[in-house]
């Protein structure tokens, strides 16, 4: 009963949260465009579904991402697993199974990831397959890995996010420089799109797992600011995949 009244309180909250949406675009179509909605049985079928799939997609992460991604930082930050007597007595360097999980995950969930999926489908359909889907889901999920995994290095040594977030976005200013002016803007939003549903809840939950077991560390402070690293680090293996292709075409030329 309990978890009825739980699940109820979260669909009545992505309602709240989603009808605005639907108002504007209902009032848009009517008001302003003035034309009739097209099949609104089947939009107003969609809607409900899209109401419960919200709404049972947060009472999941409620239940099982964000208790799981806490879980793993918590075992895994133990000294025993560790190698060391107090956690105090551990250095960055001891932490090696951390930084390879966290870019396991970030590798994992960013390939999974429905909205890059559909970016890199477009992106080979509009290039005619000189931009390859494969290709680019992979060139993503390496810089979202790397980028969690910095970031949890930033974690475990207590570094300033802001030194990492600037050093970052310098390389990429001068990699948009000298990348093809075609894959600028699907880098870009490469980046953006791995800030999505799969991606998010975990390394939020790893990070914030993290920052509550590693001495010294504020979660609120050190917790968050992985997912800048995951938006940030795909922009640079994206132009760095053009960069390649591109002078790999030169050569064969």
């Amino acid at each position: 009963m309990v978890s009825i009244v739980h699940f109820m309180t979260g669909l009545l909250a992505t309602c709240r949260d989603i009808l605005p949406i639907a108002a504007i675009i209902i009032g848009f179509q009517v008001l302003i465009i003035r034309k009739p909605m097209a099949h609104p049985k089947k939009i107003l079928l969609g809607f409900v579904c899209i109401l419960l799939g919200v709404a049972f997609f947060l009472e999941g992460l409620e239940m099982a991402l964000f208790p799981l991604g806490k879980l793993m930082a918590k075992q895994l930050t133990t000294p025993a697993f560790l190698g060391v007597a107090d956690l105090k007595l551990a250095n960055w360097l001891s932490y090696g199974w951390v930084y390879v999980f966290a870019a396991s995950i970030g590798f994992a969930t960013t390939f999974a990831e429905p909205s890059l999926l559909a970016v890199a489908i477009k992106a080979e359909q509009i290039s005619g397959g000189a931009i390859r889907a494969f290709g680019l889901r992979c060139a993503v999920s390496i810089g979202v890995a790397f980028g969690i995994a910095l970031g949890v290095f930033r974690i475990v040594s207590g570094f300033e996010l802001y030194y990492f977030i600037v050093v970052g976005y310098i390389i990429v200013i001068i990699q948009t420089a000298f990348s093809p002016k075609l894959m600028i803007g699907l880098a870009y939003d490469s980046g953006g799109v791995t800030t999505s549903t799969v991606t998010v809840p975990l390394v939020t939950a790893l990070g914030l797992g993290l920052a509550q077991a590693i001495p010294g560390r504020n979660p609120l402070i050190d917790g968050f600011g992985l997912i800048a690293f995951a938006s940030l680090f795909p922009i640079i293996t994206v132009l760095a995949y053009a960069q390649i292709a591109q002078w790999r075409n030169n050569r064969r030329r």
